[in-house]
């Protein structure tokens, strides 16, 4: 009974241990866990420095693109039977140099887009027929003279491709598409593009000196069709030569191709220059002129000129005109002997001179000549039309 007693005891003490331990362990408050590796750093009072927001920079609108174009009169590259063999024709005036007749211009050419000029001969190393009174046949390999004056595009629609019947004419062509020559037939319109990239259309025509106004319009809406982005036409019109103002025909023309979209509209045939008109946007050149014309050894008329029109590509694609510059020049670049025979002519004088040695010069700011060139283009020119004066040297229709 006591030892019964006594486990009671000790049990109830053992309990009263228990309870009053877990009392003790309650009391005592927590400590504070402090992290011995990694502090935490005092705080920084000081405001946040927001970096500055770039505004961004707007995007530059594209650059127009600019072209330039140049344009000559007349190149018959050769001479009339007469002079054929003669000291003051063009073969032996040129001597073998097929850079010769462009040598004191080709610098105007060498950096443009495109070189026009009116080819007024036939390619051809066969003795041919003339069904003309004239005979201008040119040698094939004198098709480097356009290629070292770095001429571009020629039209062949005028009144000497027939000369020689189809056989020149197909000769003319072969000689153009050999030596890498581009090229306008008779009544029809082509697609040439510049290096630079810019799609010419060209529409040439003669048609006996009288375009057809109708398929004129016609073929300038489908050179546009067929994505040319600069239109122009080159007309060989006007049959009295050295007649210095353009005919009624010829201006109404001229304006109803611009109207119907021409950029430009090239003359040639009357052996003279003839004023250049702005209309509607478009520019006319009425007549170029001679260039290095061998169809004479003393033209009465030694004047011609350069004209470098500037074609501006907007960024929307729009095409337009942006002003053109003239280079005066005489036929030959005998200046001297030039002006002498123009002032005797314009005397009534009929000299005797072989001033004309086929290679266009550029005439001084301060000449006669570069005066009356400006006056010419500019429509302002005041003297007589003339006649025309070379059909003495055309003898015959065969090479003598």
């Amino acid at each position: 009974m006591k030892k019964t007693l006594k486990i009671i005891s000790l049990a109830i003490c053992i309990v009263l241990c228990a309870v009053m331990l877990t009392l003790r362990v309650r009391a005592v408050p927590e400590s504070p866990v402090i992290s011995e590796t990694s502090p935490e750093p005092p705080s920084d009072t000081r405001p946040v420095e927001t970096p500055p927001v770039e505004t961004p920079k707007p995007t530059p609108p594209p650059e127009p693109e600019y072209f330039t174009l140049s344009f000559v009169g007349d190149n018959t590259l050769n001479s009339a039977p007469k002079f054929l063999q003669s000291q003051q024709g063009y073969a032996k005036t040129m001597n073998g140099d097929y850079a010769y007749p462009y040598s004191n211009t080709v610098d105007y050419f060498r950096d443009d887009d495109m070189t026009f000029a009116n080819l007024e001969c036939n390619f051809s190393d066969q003795d041919l027929q003339s069904i003309e009174w004239f005979y201008f046949r040119t040698p094939t390999e004198w098709a480097n003279i356009l290629v070292e004056g770095d001429v571009d595009f020629v039209t062949t629609a005028n009144n000497h491709m027939m000369d020689f019947g189809q056989k020149g004419a197909d000769s003319t062509y072969a000689t153009l598409d050999e030596y890498g020559i581009a090229y306008g037939k008779e009544g029809e319109g082509t697609i040439f593009e510049t290096e630079s990239g810019l799609k010419i259309g060209i529409y040439c025509d003669y048609n006996k000196y009288k375009p057809d106004k109708n398929k004129c319009v016609a073929e300038i809406k489908k050179l546009r069709e067929q994505g040319a982005e600069y239109i122009m036409c080159a007309f060989h019109w006007g049959k009295d030569e050295l007649f210095y103002t353009p005919t009624d025909f010829m201006v109404e023309l001229a304006r109803a191709c611009v109207d119907a979209g021409a950029d430009l509209v090239y003359g040639s045939h009357t052996h003279c220059l003839q004023p250049i008109e702005e209309y509607n946007g478009g520019l006319i050149l009425y007549s170029m002129g001679n260039w290095s014309f061998g169809g004479h050894t003393a033209p009465s008329d030694p004047d011609t000129a350069i004209v470098k029109v500037k074609v501006k590509r907007d960024s929307d694609g729009t095409i337009s005109n942006e002003g053109y510059e003239i280079i005066p020049c005489c036929i030959s670049s005998d200046i001297e002997g030039a002006q002498k025979l123009w002032e005797a002519k314009q005397k009534g004088g009929n000299p005797t001179s072989f001033y004309n040695n086929y290679c266009p010069t550029p005439y001084p700011e301060d000449s006669e000549g570069y005066a009356r060139v400006m006056a010419k283009l500019g429509g302002t020119y005041e003297g007589p039309d003339g006649k025309t004066d070379y059909g003495w040297v055309a003898t015959g229709g065969q090479s003598g």
